[in-house]
Formats: structure tokens, sequence, C-alpha cells
């Protein structure tokens, strides 16, 4: 049985074309590709790439400075952060999220809206595996190039579940029976007919947007459009904390907002979504409150 995708990489020792992640003295992370014969140059001195070629994990490299420096393969989370960049990333603390609370599981087939630096797009497909399918959909034809060489850096070649179609999601989609689909796109609310055709019953729709008008019209849409049951939406922040003898506190800075994330499931043809139960807060719906779209109020 052959590896996974990419599998290979990810252990053993280091070999020409890996990604090696060099932590110094003071924590901080330099990320390059092994090439035979070349060497890699900081302020502190330089060291030849082949002292690492045929080298463990974990090895202690020094600079021609007498600079210790650790060597590792990035973790994915590290390699997102650090790749070139079109658009902005998808964080990891998002990305974990999507994966977990999106289901995303070995074998599903995704659809992808806002492919953007390709960060996203390399989380789903390593959860998806060779035996799934992600088709990304990109508006921008430099993203999607952006996006293509960070996943193939990252895999090490094409990887054979990822098809990345260059246009917009509402007008190219044909795909059916999608298990899941993630939209990291403006305007989400533009594509949910298009969604609703695509996914199975019970599938996800995973939303990903910036900004509490985003959220609120995106919410209010899926609710309007009647395939989806009720929506669930939240935000995640990350804080580290310095552990160092009895001085253990929270760390001064901290990932805070980078957007929020929400999920809702396609309901069976032909069901209507049940009735909330949950009153909405006093003045939520003002007299003025035309709905979503600009259309009818709520009634």
């Amino acid at each position: 049985m052959s590896e996974p995708t990419g599998a290979a990489r990810r252990r053993g020792p280091f070999q020409v074309g890996d990604q090696v992640q060099l932590t110094d003295p003071k924590g901080r992370h330099y990320t390059f590709t092994l090439e035979a014969g070349k060497s890699f140059h900081t302020h502190k001195g330089a060291f030849p790439h082949d002292e690492l070629i045929g080298a463990p994990e974990g090895t202690v490299v020094r600079t021609t400075g007498n600079v210790a420096y650790l060597a590792l393969r990035p973790l994915l989370p590290d390699y997102v952060l650090s790749m070139p960049r079109g658009a902005a990333v998808v964080y990891p603390k998002d990305a974990g999220q999507i994966l977990a609370m999106a289901d995303i599981f070995p074998g599903a087939r995704v659809v992808e809206a806002g492919v953007g630096s390709g960060s996203l797009s390399t989380f789903l497909l390593r959860a998806v595996g060779d035996q799934g399918m992600l088709h990304s959909y990109e508006r921008r034809a430099d993203f999607a190039d952006i996006a293509r060489q960070n996943v193939e850096r990252y895999f090490g070649g094409p990887h054979p579940a990822w098809r990345l179609t260059v246009g917009d999601l509402q007008d190219n989609l044909s795909d059916t029976d999608v298990d899941r689909v993630i939209l990291d796109m403006l305007a989400p609310w533009e594509c949910l007919e298009a969604v609703s055709k695509a996914l199975v019953p019970g599938g996800i729709l995973c939303a990903y947007v910036a900004t509490t008008t985003q959220l609120a019209r995106t919410v209010e849409s899926i609710r309007e459009h009647g395939t989806f049951n009720e929506p669930t939406a939240w935000e995640t922040m990350v804080r580290t904390w310095h552990v160092e003898g009895l001085a253990v506190r929270p760390d001064h800075r901290m990932i805070g907002h980078t957007g929020f994330l929400l999920t809702a499931r396609r309901l069976a043809d032909g069901v209507e979504p049940p009735m909330r139960r949950r009153r909405p807060a006093k003045g939520a719906y003002g007299e003025d409150y035309t709905g979503p779209g600009g259309g009818s109020g709520r009634g």
C-alpha cells in the first residue's frame, strides 16, 4: 500500500527539497528549502545545507559565528504562516476549527470558495486524503497561482485529490453530492442557492467572514433560504502563556479576532426547517428592519 501524498516528507532524515525550520536561541524561526551545495546565511554567520542533508530531525547546527540553531521540519501551522502570500491566510486556529466543526473526514467530497494563498486548501487536502476530493474556486488567477505553488511545495508535487478552478463559485459550481462546502469570501449569501443544490442532505455549509455585518447577513440569508437548519456562529481567540519557574502568567500578546465562523446543515429536499423556539432580544428587529436582502420584513 502506497503512502499518502506528502507523508514521506514528514518523517525520516532530511532530504534535498525538504522544508527546514531553524529556531535560534531567542526562539525566532527561519524557514528554507534544502538544496545540495547551498548555504544558509544569517547576520550571525552561515552553514552549508549539506550539513543537514541526511541528518535526523532535531539536529543542532552551528554557524560560522558559533550560534546554535535547532533544525526541524515546519509543522503545517508554521508552514502556512511563513509561506508566500497573495491574500491573507486562514490562521491555524481557524483552520483547526473548520476541520473539527465542519467535520472534514478522510474521503470527504469538499468544495472551497476563496482559496487566497492556499492555507486552508492545504489543511483540507491533508484531512480528506488521497481518496477524497477538494474542488477549490478562486476568482483571481494571480491568487490561484500562488496557492497552487504553496500547496505543491508542501506536498512535494500536485495532490491527486485537488482541483483548482479560476472563477466565481456561483457561476461555475457543477459538483454534485458534495459533503462539505467552505466559503471564505466577501458575500457568501450570494452562493446559497448553488451550495444548496450541490450539498447532500445532512451536508455542512461552513462560512468564514471577517465582520459582524457579514456575519449577520449570512445568518439571516441562511434562515431565509429555507434549506438549512438553524446556523451556529462563533469565533476563537488563542492566548499563550509564559512559564518560567514561579513566573506563570498569560503572555501580553495573543491571537485575537481574525474572523467569524458559522455552520449550517443541509435539510432533506422538501423539508421545512423547524420553527425557532428562541425569542430574539427585544429590539433585535426594529420597525425599519427589511430582512437580509432589503426585501420584505420578518412579518
